[in-house]
């Protein structure tokens, strides 16, 4: 063998050495690309919630800027302005008038230019002292004392109206038990400790006990239901908070178990309603051991598309834009139903359906892409698209999680609760101020009534 050919070989012999090598960095950086993908998954390329984010995506600057506006009130906008007080609701009258110098040649007349102006009062409580007197039976050496009425025995220091000013601003204002007390004793002039207003918020998830069971109750016999769940810590433990929402009310639920007992344990295995969730294992399973019917939510399975868009391989990148494409079809039809006729919107929406079905069921050879293919065999692709049908049907589960931000806010502000009245407590405020809101509700007149109706053994206020 010559030089030649050796040195032929040679070069033969690295070739497959650097094809080799060239082969395992393809491998390496696929699998990098496919961990900074991972890594990158935020609230709009999957179920993550948004509090999850730790980096907010930083703006386009290339965008064209928008025209600085003034603050306040823009031209063309409506004015809106708060109605003056009715003279009933009015305390006092303060009138100003010229002397008798300044007025000299000036008529009077009777016609005022008025100024309403709100203050506090210089006390902001009364204090009453309620005595019952004693009676000495001469006979018997026994002492007798005047009964005093129960909501005066049940309530002691503070009277059902403070009860609720405490439980309100603890539920509903997120305030913490050391926020509370720099309020009151700050603003009010009123020195209470820290154990007296547990032991107060504590008064007033009693008071909130019925209410809430009497919705509890009603859960399984809804027809159309959203169901979400986040995270809860408690004492170190991880439990989770269980939203569950209809057209009328909101409940929460706070559990160690984020398994579909929890549903089955809520809403029974008989319920037969309509019930919008993610694709979590938990819902699949009750609805696959239950009568419920479900409608997967449209926006999450928009975030997981999304993350597909995110990956290295240019087919799944295609595939999964292709699909978007179709779902901006979906949602930019629904949007404009009120201008189509019922058959014309029936027949569009079906179309863009099919086109949607056809395409995802046409995996690329990818395993992501076959996974999420495999939601959508046969008629478990209908499980997307029950809204079209019923319009009672929404097509989102983003309803149920702009109920539970609430609690979202409250975990990320006390860091949770320390025992098992405490999570009482945040199930039945939670839900007390989310019905309220839906149903047009005083929250602190609400929590009034209740501890009222619990000290003196009323019935309790009723949601509708």
């Amino acid at each position: 063998m010559d030089s030649k050919d050796q040195l032929i070989e040679q070069l033969f012999a690295q070739n497959e050495v650097l094809q080799e090598a060239n082969d395992l960095l393809r491998i390496q950086v696929r699998s990098l690309q496919e961990k900074i993908a991972s890594l990158e998954k935020n609230s709009s390329n999957s179920s993550k919630p948004p509090s999850s984010d730790i980096v907010k995506p930083q703006k386009d600057v290339q965008k064209k800027p928008r025209k600085k506006r003034k603050p306040g009130g823009q031209p063309g906008h409506q004015k809106f302005s708060r109605t003056s007080f009715k003279p009933d609701e009015i305390d006092y009258f303060v009138e100003y008038e010229f002397s008798a110098r300044d007025a000299v040649g000036l008529q009077p007349l009777d016609e005022w230019q008025v100024v309403q102006q709100i203050s506090l009062p210089e006390k902001l409580y009364h204090v009453t002292e309620h005595r019952a007197r004693k009676y000495l039976d001469p006979n018997t050496g026994k002492m007798h004392v005047a009964p005093l009425p129960p909501e005066i025995l049940k309530g002691g220091l503070l009277a059902a109206d403070l009860c609720a000013m405490v439980g309100f601003l603890k539920g509903s204002c997120h305030m913490s038990y050391s926020t509370i007390q720099r309020y009151c004793k700050e603003v009010m002039g009123l020195d209470l400790s820290r154990g007296l207003l547990s032991k107060t918020v504590q008064k007033v998830s009693q008071s909130l006990e019925p209410a809430y069971d009497s919705l509890a109750s009603r859960l399984p016999t809804e027809t159309h239901l959203g169901s979400d769940e986040t995270g809860h810590p408690d004492s170190g433990d991880g439990y989770w908070t269980w939203c569950f929402q209809t057209q009328g009310f909101t409940l929460f639920h706070i559990d160690k178990s984020r398994g579909s007992q929890v549903l089955f344990e809520i809403l029974g295995e008989d319920f037969k309603g309509f019930l919008n969730c993610d694709y979590f294992s938990a819902y699949r399973k009750f609805v696959r051991l239950s009568d419920a019917i479900v409608q997967y939510c449209m926006a999450h399975l928009i975030r997981e598309i999304r993350f597909l868009t995110k990956q290295s391989s240019k087919y799944l990148n295609r595939w999964a834009e292709q699909l978007l494409d179709w779902l901006k079809k979906l949602f930019d039809t629904l949007h404009r139903h009120e201008s189509m006729t019922p058959g014309g919107f029936a027949r569009k929406m079906e179309g863009i359906k099919d086109g949607f079905l056809k395409r995802i069921r046409r995996p690329p050879n990818h395993k992501l892409a076959k996974t999420l293919a495999k939601r959508f065999k046969g008629k478990a692709a209908e499980s997307y698209f029950r809204f079209l049908t019923d319009p009672d049907v929404e097509p989102t589960n983003n309803g149920t999680e702009r109920e539970i931000r609430h609690a979202v806010i409250d975990r990320r502000i006390t860091q949770g609760t320390r025992g098992v009245n405490g999570m009482r407590w945040c199930e039945r405020i939670w839900t007390v101020i989310a019905t309220c809101k839906k149903q047009n509700r005083n929250i602190f007149e609400f929590i009034q009534q209740s501890v009222l109706a619990n000290w003196t053994n009323n019935p309790p206020p009723e949601f509708a």
